[in-house]
């Protein structure tokens, strides 16, 4: 069975790189209710700034959760409280679906993303953030990052009249959309891997009327920032470490 052709709007990469399960890592936060959804909460509780986070379709994978404790705590300057909520309400993508070499994975697959199609996501975003303002009432600014189709929930939460957050960050998004970009009003980073199309991206950032920071990690596959993330691999690692970094650096200037 050959690959899984392009999906839903999704990149070939998104629908056909399985995760890495990950070994060990002992959070930082705790799960909490928050507006309905549990959702993961690190960071301190005092924070004046927050950071949104949407994962991608695997879920609470510890590399996920290992990115949120890095944007909570890894900043001398500016701490943040870092919410990232279960959108997939216990049911992320079964990894058993990949990679999708048979019809019926490719079905089960298909039929997840039109489950969870990101313009309804973004949907539901206003009136988490207004929960989360409730909940932690130290918060002021927000940011907003998302994962690969996480990434596609942010630029639509981002440029709805409805947007709460000050800034916005994709990290190899899976639906890279040069339109997306044209109606964003707040600042926004995207960090790509070698496996979203150049040209998309080059004409992503053209498009960019706001500050921005746009910058392929070459040598990275799609995920390497979330659940796809090899972290037994040094030079995957070090990479993993400099993406969170360079989200930090642009959050500190921008939020």
């Amino acid at each position: 069975m050959s690959a899984m052709p392009a999906s839903h709007g999704h990149s070939a990469a998104c629908c056909n790189i399985p995760p890495v399960v990950s070994k060990g890592y002992k959070p930082k936060g705790a799960y909490e209710e928050i507006g309905g959804y549990k959702t993961y909460v690190t960071g301190p509780a005092d924070a004046t700034k927050a950071i949104v986070v949407v994962y991608d379709i695997f879920g609470y994978f510890d590399q996920t959760v290992q990115g949120a404790d890095i944007l909570a705590f890894s900043d001398d300057h500016q701490k943040y409280k870092v919410f990232m909520p279960d959108w997939f309400k216990g049911k992320p993508c079964p990894i058993e679906y990949y990679p999708p070499d048979t019809p019926e994975k490719q079905k089960a697959l298909g039929e997840f993303f039109a489950t969870f199609p990101p313009p309804k996501i973004a949907g539901y975003v206003p009136d988490y953030v207004d929960a989360v303002k409730a909940h932690s009432s130290s918060v002021s600014k927000l940011a907003m990052l998302g994962y690969c189709w996480g990434g596609k929930v942010v630029a639509l939460t981002l440029k709805a009249p409805t947007n709460p957050f000050s800034a916005g960050a994709a990290a190899h998004p899976a639906m890279v959309d040069p339109a997306d970009a044209e109606g964003l009003t707040v600042p926004f980073a995207l960090l790509a891997s070698k496996e979203e199309d150049a040209a998309d991206v080059k004409k992503f950032e053209e498009a960019l009327k706001v500050p921005h920071h746009v910058e392929t990690f070459p040598d990275q596959i799609h995920g390497w920032m979330a659940a796809r993330s090899d972290l037994e691999d040094e030079h995957v690692k070090a990479e993993y470490e400099r993406g969170y970094q360079t989200l930090l650096d642009f959050f500190g200037k921008q939020v």
